[in-house]
C-alpha cells in the first residue's frame, strides 16, 4: 500500500504500532471506534487534530492487513 501516507510507524510512538501522522492515535484505536458505531463524524469531533483523510486511511490500512496471509516457510 504505497499511498497510505499518513499511517506511520514509530517504535518509540506507541510501541510501534501503525498511528496516523506520527500522532499518538493508532489504527486499531480508529476502526475500534468505527466499529463500535461511530461515524466518522464522530470520531473527528473526538479527535478535532485529525481530518478524514486520517480515519480513511486507516480504514483503508486495517482492511489492507485483514487481507494479507502469513505463509510459512518450509525448510
Amino acid at each position: 500500500m504505497h499511498n497510505l501516507t499518513r499511517i506511520t510507524f514509530n517504535p518509540e510512538v506507541m510501541g510501534g504500532k501503525p498511528c496516523i501522522r506520527g500522532m499518538r492515535v493508532t489504527v486499531g484505536t480508529i476502526v475500534g471506534l468505527i466499529a463500535s458505531g461511530k461515524t466518522i463524524d464522530e470520531v473527528l469531533s473526538d479527535y478535532p487534530y485529525l481530518e478524514r483523510e486520517d480515519v480513511l486511511q486507516a480504514l483503508a490500512y486495517a482492511a489492507w492487513r485483514a487481507e494479507e496471509r502469513e505463509v510459512p516457510m518450509v525448510s
